[in-house]
């Protein structure tokens, strides 16, 4: 059992740290439970489990240091526990990301192939599992202590893959942050255009190539905030998904501010898109 130590008795240092590795998950399912992962609930858990991963991954990593500069040997007692913890979060934020594209398995494999950093992320993912698998003390047994210990240390190079692949992502899904936060500089003031609203109300229009648009809203419609300036209540903007074009034009007071994006593409856009907003009387202008 992993709460025993190799005599067979209870250890209270591993059954703690058994009780720790859980707890980012018990946090996510409470947080899903109450409906509170934002407008996507499916790619926040991906997310979530994926940073988790990374750090319970580094983790593993200074279980060895540690135990030589403490020069306590009980530490390693749970790196097998840590790195096993590790694959499991790692799995978890694949089995999401199928979710979050309808458990679509043909549309999934299909990402991994043509997305370079999801092919490093599966290869990574792929290499923590062959650990996990040979984990074991029969897989030792079996192996011998050299082998197994050579294979083992193919964890370096999965933990550099793995955080090329939280790089990269976090360079992918930041774009459409730039997005946003470029759009949101058009308004000014307390809110967009003052009274512009949530979106669809009066003042506020949008046009995107395939219906594709731009829509500024208020705080508290249920929206993760993107970006905030100026008084409250903050300002919102979301990106439909779809080219990012058209004209959005909003009337009535905030003043006039131009904000200007060349290129940026928003996750789940085809493409970049280009746009104008023209300033009314007191209006904002806003140019994508």
């Amino acid at each position: 059992m992993p709460w025993r130590d190799r005599t067979g008795a209870f250890s209270p240092f591993k059954a703690l740290v058994l009780a720790a590795l859980f707890v980012p998950a018990l946090l996510l399912a409470q947080t899903a439970w109450e409906n509170a992962l934002g407008p996507k609930p499916w790619q926040a858990a991906t997310h979530d489990t994926g940073t988790w991963a990374i750090r319970v991954l580094l983790l593993s990593l200074l279980i060895t240091p540690a135990r030589q500069v403490l020069r306590q040997a009980r530490i390693a007692e749970v790196r097998r526990m840590v790195g096993v913890a590790c694959f499991a979060y790692a799995l978890l934020h694949l089995g999401l990301y199928a979710g979050d594209n309808s458990f679509d398995l043909v549309k999934v494999a299909s990402e991994i192939i043509k997305r370079i950093y999801l092919t490093i992320g599966f290869v990574a993912l792929a290499g923590l599992a062959l650990l996990a698998a040979t984990s074991t003390d029969a897989m030792l047994r079996r192996m011998g202590g050299v082998s197994w210990r050579r294979l083992h240390r193919l964890v370096y190079p999965l933990a550099a893959l793995a955080l090329v692949h939280f790089t990269l992502q976090s360079h992918a899904d930041g774009r459409a942050v730039r997005l946003a936060d470029g759009l949101s500089r058009g308004c000014a003031g307390r809110g967009c255009a003052g009274g512009a609203g949530v979106a669809g109300a009066r003042g506020v229009r949008g046009r995107g190539d395939g219906g594709a648009g731009v829509r500024l809203v208020r705080a508290g419609n249920g929206d993760r905030p993107v970006a905030g300036f100026g008084g409250e209540p903050r300002c919102h903007v979301r990106v439909a998904a779809g080219a990012v074009g058209g004209c959005c034009r909003a009337g009535g007071g905030g003043g006039a501010v131009a904000g200007r994006v060349v290129r940026a593409a928003a996750r789940g856009a085809g493409r970049a898109g280009r746009g104008c907003g023209r300033v009314g009387r007191g209006g904002l202008s806003v140019a994508t």
